[in-house]
């Protein structure tokens, strides 16, 4: 039997991580997002998935990470084929940014971008420098 094998309760679970209530939430949305978990009437549930993710290496984390990615989150996948498509494998990050602002505000389009950007570098399906604002498939420097 799994260690993860059960509903918790959210404020139950803010308390044992030490967080508010508050910050908890934006880390259950990409759970849920990403197909790991399932949130309902206050409490919080892994699924199958979730608890591979639970109990995998660090490695194997990454790819099953990179799996739901690439599946559920459709910027990520458009980012890696754009990347994909370019000769040199080089992307700005403010060719994103447009598309994003045609239908966020431009503080919102930011922070979708940097977090897709922050899951895509765990995932490792592009690196990102932060200097020159390039999304590629080269290593992070």
């Amino acid at each position: 039997s799994s260690a993860y094998d059960q509903k918790v309760d959210l404020p139950v679970l803010a308390e044992d991580l030490h967080l508010e209530i508050d910050d908890l939430f934006p880390l259950t949305e990409t759970l849920e997002i990403l197909r790991f978990a399932r949130v309902s009437e206050g409490d919080i549930e892994l699924t199958s998935n979730g608890l591979k993710l639970a109990e995998a290496d660090i490695q194997r984390r990454k790819r099953l990470f990179a799996a739901h990615l690439m599946t559920y989150v459709p910027l990520a996948k458009y980012i890696r084929r754009t990347i994909d498509q370019e000769d040199n494998h080089e992307v700005s990050e403010s060719v994103f940014l447009k598309q994003l602002e045609k239908y966020l505000s431009e503080q919102a389009a930011e922070e979708v971008l940097t977090t897709v950007i922050d899951w895509g570098r765990y995932a490792e399906i592009f690196a990102y420098d932060y200097n020159s604002g390039i999304l590629s498939l080269e290593n992070p420097q």
